[in-house]
């Protein structure tokens, strides 16, 4: 009977345990879902803030609260369009993507979106 005596004390310290949010997963891409129908669900993620357009950039984007998940949709106007790309931010930024248009501006799109991640404002500039 003994043991039964520190099960007030175990709950009671549980119980002031603090709360741990669970971490928020958001979707990865399915490139045979169509355009449309992945854009909307990506919308429809509850958590992500939409940053809108941003200047006059044909493409509108996407991010977790914890910044960790981006997307950018393309718009018309864009050489990529229509297309989505995803980075997810572990150990690094990996930027992956689905091309439902040309194969050719998605992979320019791509190389401008690697080339921003070891980007440097000159001193100066």
């Amino acid at each position: 009977m003994r043991s039964w005596g520190a099960l007030p004390l175990l709950l009671t310290l549980a119980a002031c345990a603090p709360k741990t949010e669970p971490v928020a997963a958001y979707l990865d891409l399915d490139c045979a879902k169509p355009f449309d129908a992945q854009v909307a669900a990506i919308k429809a993620q509850p958590g992500l803030v939409p940053a809108g357009e941003v200047g006059a950039e044909p493409y509108s984007y996407y991010s977790s609260a914890d910044g960790r998940t981006s997307y950018l949709i393309t718009r018309p106007g864009s050489p990529a369009h229509p297309a989505i790309m995803i980075q997810r931010a572990a150990k690094g930024v990996h930027t992956t993507g689905c091309a439902y248009g040309s194969k050719r501006g998605y992979d320019e799109l791509l190389a401008y979106l690697e080339g921003l991640k070891t980007w440097t404002r000159k001193e100066g500039t």
